[in-house]
């Protein structure tokens, strides 16, 4: 059997995550992914998100900041990076705030997502309080 391509284990990856497995058994799957497949920015994000529900802001601010390198326009990336940001006390969070939103307006679609993600963050992690900090600069309240 031929070895899985990091598309594959990405898929396989965010269909374990909706299952509802547990995002610190995932972070090492992703982070093949990441090697694999180093300049591609879903992959970043989503290791960015896992490292967020496992209270490892420092390792997420650092995979979200290559997520927004390779795709500047990804909202979700963004919002990693804020958040990662406000958790580690980095300045600059209300850059990445504005241009998320300037994304999510652009698209019904990604600001749907957006709203998902953020219903999703706080099943899993009900207490946090950077991502409603964040919800709220974008959703208002």
């Amino acid at each position: 059997m031929s070895e899985k391509t990091a598309e594959e284990l990405f898929n396989e990856g965010v269909e374990r995550y909706h299952a509802g497995e547990n995002p610190e058994d995932l972070i090492p799957l992703f982070k093949t992914v990441c090697d694999r497949a180093s300049k591609n920015s879903p992959p970043w994000t989503s290791l960015a998100w896992l490292y967020l529900l496992t209270d490892q802001p420092k390792a997420a601010y650092k995979a979200a900041s290559k997520a927004v390198k390779y795709n500047p326009h990804d909202p979700q990336a963004r919002v990693n990076l804020a958040i990662a940001m406000l958790e580690t006390n980095k300045k600059g969070v209300r850059d990445h705030i504005d241009k998320a939103n300037q994304l999510m307006v652009t698209s019904s679609d990604l600001r749907q997502e957006l709203q998902q993600n953020f219903t999703d963050g706080l099943k899993r992690k009900p207490d946090w309080k950077s991502l409603q900090k964040v919800q709220n600069w974008l959703f208002g309240s």
